[in-house]
């Protein structure tokens, strides 16, 4: 008798597990510069209330490393592609995301899961949300804007002087998307990360057919963020070439002209979804992220 109340609670909870499993799409998450997959102010947060709003649902929030202080300190320190490859190997060895995943980018953490939809197609990214990533670069540093413009102008010259570095590229991340419109070239030479997942080294058929193959690309831009420089890299827009103040949008760049990455194609099936928010980096409130991603992408 006891083998048999045995067998039935095991049937129970297996059954309610594939109910639960199947309810929701499981949905990854990845952090940006200076966070953890898991600290309870972050991440964390996200991630209680995310099972608030999709109750049971499955949730893997990207650890490069072993511990928590590994994972901060790979967000400076590991090249994107590296983080890349592991996250490609957690997720294919996760058994309940088989039948494919949403996915949650904040900051640089955007740019890291637009790259693992592009080289990592195996399960698949269904619809994907973008927090305030960067993804045509940045070329400036936080809160820059709160102090004088040619103070900004020098730093970013500092920089650039050594961005494009192979030792700086292989050492720091933020240099892999570090993008100065000044000198284009030198950017498209030199960037190991950006220049590629963006097909501006050579055209990579597969990045173009992988990315299009989502149901939805979520950008959330923060419209007084001072973290970000130009904001419009949110949105994909950035600075035109040659020059650092007048800003070209997604729809005015060749990027999206020549449709490099299918960005094109994806706006005209309505595939491309631009919000903007009035706070700072990463300022949104849980009812708003709730009404405007969970309820019209997630459910």
């Amino acid at each position: 008798m006891q083998l048999l109340y045995s067998r039935v609670y095991l049937f129970f909870i297996s059954s309610c597990l594939v109910v639960t499993c199947e309810k929701f799409t499981p949905v990854v998450l990845w952090h940006g510069m200076g966070d953890a997959c898991c600290f309870p102010f972050s991440l964390g947060a996200v991630q209680k209330h995310l099972n608030d709003s999709l109750p049971g649902v499955h949730m893997l929030s990207i650890k490069i490393g072993n511990t928590v202080v590994d994972d901060v300190e790979n967000s400076y320190f590991m090249h994107p592609n590296k983080q890349v490859q592991l996250a490609c190997e957690m997720i294919k060895s996760d058994p309940l995301l088989r039948k494919g995943y949403n996915a949650i980018g904040f900051s640089q953490g955007s740019q890291f899961l637009r790259a693992l939809a592009q080289r990592c197609p195996v399960p698949r990214m269904k619809s994907f949300v973008s927090v305030g990533g960067q993804h045509q670069g940045v070329y400036g540093i936080p809160n820059c804007l709160s102090v004088d413009h040619r103070t900004c102008d020098y730093i970013r010259r500092m920089l650039n002087h050594a961005a494009y570095f192979s030792w700086m590229q292989h050492a720091l991340v933020q240099a892999t998307y570090w993008h100065d419109p000044l000198n284009e070239e030198l950017y498209k030479e030199g960037s190991t990360f950006l220049a590629d997942i963006n097909n501006e080294k050579s055209i990579n058929q597969s990045y173009i057919d992988n990315l299009m193959a989502l149901k939805n690309f979520v950008m959330i831009k923060f419209e007084t963020d001072t973290m970000v420089q130009p904001i419009e890299s949110e949105w994909f827009g950035f600075y035109e070439p040659g020059q650092a103040k007048k800003i070209q949008t997604l729809q005015e760049s060749e990027l999206y002209k020549q449709d490099r990455l299918g960005l094109k194609q994806m706006d005209q099936e309505g595939k491309l979804h631009f919000l903007s928010l009035p706070g700072n980096h990463q300022q949104f409130e849980w009812s708003w992220f709730d009404k405007n991603i969970i309820d019209k992408y997630f459910k």
